[in-house]
């Protein structure tokens, strides 16, 4: 084997052994954030707001997508079985299913995409929500009080990411660490 190959393969191994590290690292601040950092308990259903999701939004910006997923997928899913187990399979999908508008391809974790990106996270976590409450509680009248503040949530998360996000980018955090 040349060592042009063998340098390959070890950068591959490293590469993936950094994603992986770093989506455990995410997932677990995603859990520590959503459970009990800025954990705001709202309404009769055991619901809350976190900043847990601006972990996600940074996760899915410096992430390949899948590994993101499951950063954002585990960590959602470990806080809630935490402290609301009952929500812990609809989160896993909703979480996973917030990383989808982010990119990570781009130099910068905070630009145009991922702007826009937090907008309709925003509303795949108000809907998806709203679905899962209207399922788990069999009626969807009493989902009106959720719509007020179901936006606070990915609001909230929304501004960490963007203060986060544009100090990391201050310090070139991407291309720092993936070499990117």
């Amino acid at each position: 084997m040349s060592s042009l190959t063998t340098t390959t393969t070890q950068t591959r191994s490293h590469q993936k052994i950094l994603y992986i590290t770093t989506t455990a690292l995410f997932a677990a601040l995603v859990c520590i954030m959503t459970a009990y950092i800025f954990h705001i308990p709202v309404g009769s259903n055991n619901g809350y707001v976190h900043v847990g999701d601006a972990m996600i939004y940074l996760a899915a910006s410096i992430l390949p997508a899948p590994y993101a997923m499951i950063a954002g997928g585990l960590g959602g899913a470990m806080a809630d079985f935490l402290t609301a187990p009952v929500w812990a399979p609809a989160t896993f999908i909703i979480k996973m299913i917030n990383v989808i508008p982010f990119t990570c391809k781009k130099d910068k974790i905070v630009n145009t995409q991922n702007v826009i990106a937090l907008v309709l996270s925003g509303m795949i976590t108000f809907i998806g929500y709203f679905i899962a409450e209207g399922i788990m509680f069999g009626t969807w009248a009493a989902l009106i009080p959720s719509l007020l503040s179901g936006w606070v949530q990915p609001l909230g998360s929304a501004i960490v990411f963007l203060a986060v996000g544009t100090a990391l980018d201050h310090i070139d955090f991407k291309h720092r660490i993936f070499n990117k």
